[in-house]
């Protein structure tokens, strides 16, 4: 396990994740969103995104967080591991919510974007009926070479990551 990306809807514990991976594997970390927007919440342009994209998956080693579905077969097709967070759509909203309250809004410089608004809570209320399945279907297609490793509450998160740990030392 050497090229990592982590997907999943947000308040899933992506960020959380990429870190304690990033640590286990001694792998430079990228949190998608932290790239994507400025301290401004301004969207970086989509094919300046897709290029920077293209240069942290040619590296030898990384873990990579964000779902991020029109850049995610660059992704795909460079990592040798997935790991989709897919807890349930309670258990994302209440991520969210929780994180909000733990690390306030904005930006905090360790994966940890916080911007709570109507759209948000509809992506992520939606998430599993309509996006999962187009990354599920991208997945399946840029993907076939990888890992899938599906992760569907945090509990199992923190068995898997301890597994990961055992196995590398």
């Amino acid at each position: 396990m050497k090229k990592v990306a982590i997907v999943g809807c947000g308040g899933t514990g992506k960020s959380h994740v990429a870190r304690e991976l990033g640590k286990i594997l001694d792998a430079p970390v990228t949190h998608l969103d932290a790239a994507f927007y400025d301290d401004e919440w301004n969207a970086l342009p989509m094919d300046k995104f897709t290029e920077l994209q293209r240069e942290l998956v040619a590296q030898p080693r990384w873990v990579i967080d964000g779902n991020y579905n029109s850049t995610l077969q660059v992704r795909l097709e460079a990592c040798d591991t997935v790991v989709l967070m897919d807890v349930s759509t309670v258990a994302a909203l209440y991520g969210i919510f929780s994180r909000q309250i733990r690390h306030g809004a904005g930006h905090k410089g360790n994966g940890v974007h916080n911007r709570i608004h109507w759209g948000v809570i509809k992506y992520i209320a939606t998430y599993r009926r309509k996006m999962r399945p187009r990354v599920m279907a991208k997945i399946e297609e840029f993907g076939s070479g990888a890992d899938v490793v599906l992760l569907a509450n945090r509990r199992q998160t923190r068995r898997w990551l301890r597994k990961v740990a055992a196995e590398q030392s």
